[in-house]
């Protein structure tokens, strides 16, 4: 009971400095590329580091709006006993966007947000609609599918969700977790995100064009051909 309450009360201190990250963060305006209106995927290629105690706002259809927050959280307590590193998700509306996530990361109530594959088709899964940890690192925790083997690393996808005038929309993000010390300090570098226009349709983690577009730049390559 005692280790639960201790938990808790980590997991308060986390929700209070990830939601006061995301307020600063929601002046800072993500990387915006001018993108085709007739795109069936919209593709935002990134190299943003997020260092420690700060938080990035992904704004994946460019309409000004942060969709999610990625937030690096340092959270020390007195002693290196009670430090708390933590990297999570977190949709502007939690009610209604989320992230793909599976089972509780351990001793919190929360889940952990899954490190997905390219290739992976986004659209189908369980979301959570709501705050996901990537990266739980406390003194007694050592949890999350993003979190990086010692001077290792983990580059995967965020499977996403959210709603965009009144409709569903998927899309990912890809991240970087490297681990810089045999201890808990790493990395955090957003390397690219996406979604697909078309309300309801899922996406494929990694995917920056759709079937028609592909289509579309095989027929001009053909037609070049053709009259060469």
């Amino acid at each position: 009971m005692k280790r639960q309450t201790k938990n808790l009360s980590l997991l308060s201190e986390h929700r209070l400095n990830a939601y006061a990250l995301a307020a600063t963060a929601a002046g800072v305006g993500a990387l915006c590329l001018a993108q085709p209106a007739e795109a069936r995927i919209v593709y935002t290629p990134a190299d943003v580091r997020i260092p420690r105690n700060s938080a990035y706002a992904i704004d994946l259809n460019h309409d000004g709006f942060p969709d999610f927050w990625l937030i690096n959280s340092f959270i020390f307590f007195g002693s290196s006993t009670t430090s708390f590193v933590g990297l999570s998700v977190l949709p502007r509306m939690p009610l209604f966007d989320g992230v793909v996530a599976h089972q509780p990361c351990e001793g919190y109530g929360v889940l952990c947000a899954s490190a997905l594959p390219k290739g992976k088709i986004i659209g189908s899964q369980s979301f959570n609609a709501g705050h996901a940890f990537m990266v739980d690192y406390g003194h007694e925790t050592k949890a999350g599918y993003w979190l990086p083997k010692p001077m290792g690393q983990v580059q995967a996808y965020l499977g996403l969700r959210f709603f965009f005038k009144d409709t569903v929309h998927y899309g990912w993000a890809r991240v970087k977790v490297q681990s810089i010390s045999r201890r808990s300090n790493f990395t955090v570098t957003l390397t690219g995100y996406a979604y697909e226009t078309i309300p309801g349709k899922p996406i494929i983690a990694g995917a920056t064009k759709g079937p028609d577009e592909e289509a579309g730049s095989l027929g001009a390559l053909a037609a070049g051909a053709a009259g060469r």
